[in-house]
């Protein structure tokens, strides 16, 4: 898809997805976006998500204000700031015009009002494609994957794709399969009616800690 950036629609974005590829571009300034299909799929199974004691902890604190699709733009302006991005400003575009169609979403992790941490993803089917995350203090992008499971989970989504497996991902229950396996399990995913993100509400520091212990 080099020198394409301009030209890929949300659409065909979309129906790449569905055959398990996804676009990425070289660096924040780059024009154009090449198409990725890794050989081994990072995946975090939804029943296996994995809350050590000093994130448990830090989640039973509460003090955190979790919203959904607050400013869906903002979340993706703060993961692509950083030294390195994959994210350039075509793909940015993009990711919002998919947010406006409703294929497209975060979870947002405040503090006094604060944007602190929060992660994106693009939905179709059963299934939520995490792009990225980031975090402005200590574990709020784990405390926002929590959170993000639990929806996952309580929307009726089949799979959560991490793209690759970091050891970020590995120490929360990430795992890593072969391109083929995901491909089986996306296809299963993307069968019967889309699950709704948005339409479950948010629950309390101490309910979602009674769902992860239920599900551990």
């Amino acid at each position: 898809m080099r020198g394409q950036g301009a030209g890929l629609t949300p659409e065909r974005m979309l129906a790449a997805y569905a055959r398990g590829i996804f676009p990425m571009a070289e660096t924040r300034d780059s024009a154009d976006l090449h198409w990725v299909e890794p050989r081994q799929r990072g995946i975090l199974p939804l029943d296996g998500f994995h809350v050590s004691r000093s994130l448990a902890r830090r989640i039973r604190q509460g003090g955190a204000e979790i919203a959904v699709n607050r400013d869906f733009a903002a979340v993706v302006a703060a993961c692509a700031d950083r030294p390195e991005t994959w994210i350039n400003g075509p793909l940015a575009t993009l990711y919002r015009q998919l947010h406006g169609m409703g294929h497209a979403h975060s979870l947002e992790v405040r503090r006094e009002g604060r944007l602190v941490g929060g992660v994106f993803g693009v939905t179709l089917g059963r299934v939520f494609c995490g792009e990225t995350m980031f975090s402005r203090e200590t574990d709020a992008s784990k405390v926002a994957l929590a959170f993000l499971v639990d929806r996952l989970r309580q929307a009726g989504f089949a799979l959560f794709d991490t793209q690759f497996l970091t050891p970020h991902l590995a120490s929360l229950g990430g795992i890593e399969i072969a391109q083929a396996d995901y491909l089986r399990r996306l296809a299963a995913a993307l069968e019967g009616p889309a699950a709704e993100f948005a339409a479950p509400g948010i629950p309390s520091p101490q309910l979602l800690m009674q769902r992860m212990t239920q599900m551990s």
